[in-house]
Formats: structure tokens, sequence, C-alpha cells
């Protein structure tokens, strides 16, 4: 008997699992826990953590997990790289489903930070305001450069002060369009765009935006997940999930 364990957060995530149900898999589907009201899903659904490798590892063999889709969010790496750990430890066959990265085209001013920190090293001395499109995991780190203005876009309002003294919040959930993004940056007075490199399209309007406008993007990589070869084969479509689930031997 097949049992997919999908861990998600992500469009990819919310299309495989639509799919899943459709085709009457046997499936769960597990949110991290970080938004108040993530999206309702058709599968059986668990919110929160497992409690490291050991305790996903554990929760494989308790719930008999025979596949384990990691569809989480291409900066989720500790995630991810615990979900290679632990289905090494459980003998679970694992796979990415990921989206691409995006790449600078023509129009774009993009400069390349390979982390958090490197972003931050990177902005101007001069107070600017920036548009930090980051979500709010790594939002300490900017109070390195408290002069400039932040403008932050999260699905949820904050529960706590925020460590950036000066900040404006916007509440929204994507998918976002390039028109709305573009008026956005023009009533803040953007000069300056911060951003994961996430791909996908449902955040891309803010980069179309940039350009349109142009505007400089600190665009941060994307971390890797240590894993030995064929540990975490990376899909880009449903379809190609569906066929490793099929056959998870070949990669």
């Amino acid at each position: 008997m097949t049992r997919i364990l999908l861990l998600g957060g992500t469009t990819e995530a919310s299309s495989l699992a639509k799919t899943l149900a459709e085709a009457g898999a046997d499936a769960v589907f597990s949110y991290a826990g970080r938004t108040a009201k993530p999206v309702s899903q058709p599968l059986p659904t668990r919110v929160g953590g497992f409690g490291g490798v050991e305790g996903l590892s554990g929760y494989l063999k308790t719930e008999s997990i025979t596949h384990v889709i990691d569809a989480t969010h291409p900066f989720a790496a500790q995630m991810s790289t615990n979900a290679v750990q632990a289905c090494a430890a459980a003998g679970v066959p694992l796979c990415a489903f990921e989206r691409p990265a995006w790449q600078a085209g023509e129009g774009d001013s993009w400069l390349h930070a390979d982390s958090i920190e490197g972003a931050v090293n990177a902005l101007p001395e001069a107070p600017a305001r920036v548009f930090l499109a980051i979500g709010k995991q790594n939002l300490t780190q900017f109070a390195a450069k408290p002069q400039h203005h932040y403008l932050l876009r999260l699905v949820d309002a904050p529960e706590a002060e925020l460590p950036l003294p000066h900040t404006t919040v916007e509440i929204a959930r994507g998918p976002f369009d390039a028109a709305g993004d573009t008026a956005l940056m023009q009533r803040y007075g953007i000069t300056h765009v911060v951003a994961k490199n996430a791909g996908g399209a449902g955040a891309a309007a803010k980069l179309t935006a940039a350009r349109t406008l142009g505007l400089p993007v600190f665009m941060i990589g994307r971390p890797q997940v240590p894993a030995q070869a064929g540990q975490r084969p990376i899909k880009g479509s449903v379809a190609e999930v569906m066929a490793w689930i099929a056959h998870p031997s070949a990669t």
C-alpha cells in the first residue's frame, strides 16, 4: 500500500494535493504552522513541526509512510534537510517538488546575495525606502540598517513588536499582479527591493514592477540542501511527481 506524506506550504504543494485527492491517493498534507490561517487542502492535514529528524523519522514509521514529497518553500532549508536525514533513517524514498529559480532578464537590475546577511550588507548606507519582500522569519538581521524605512507584506499581522524601527506593514496573501505591485511601490516611494529567489509565478509580480520602475533588486540565492546523489531527486511538475510515486527508484 502506498501512503504519502506531502510537506507543503507552496502553490506547487496545493496543486499536487488536488491531483492526489482526485486520484484517491492515501496522503497526508503537512503545514509547518507559520501561517495562522493556511489554505484549506483536499487531503487530511496536520499542522506543526515533527520534532526534528528523530520526530519525523518516528512519524514516518508510525504512520506507515511509503513516500515523502518535499514541496516546502525553497528557503525552508532546515525542514528539507531534516526530511533527507529522516527518510534515510526510516528507509523511505523522498523527492522534492521545486519550482525553478527566477532568472534576471533584460531591463532587470539585480544584485545577487548569497545570504540574508549579504543582502543587509549590500543595502546603501544612506536612508532608503526598501520593500523587504522576504516574509517575517528573517527581519532581525535588517536591524543592522535601522536608517531605512522598510515596507513589509505579510500574510498575518505581526503578533509582537517588529525589530525594525521604521516599518510599514501591508497584510495580503498572493498571488499578486504586476500592476498592483507597481502601484504599491509607487505609493510608498520604494527605492530598493529585497527578495528571496523563491521562483514561481505567484510572487514574481514584484520583480516585474521593479523592472518597470527601474529599481534595483537585491536577490538572495537559495540555500543548499545537503543530500547524496539520488536521495532527493528534484521534480518540476505534478506529472513528474506522480510518475516518481509510481516508480520512486527511477530518479
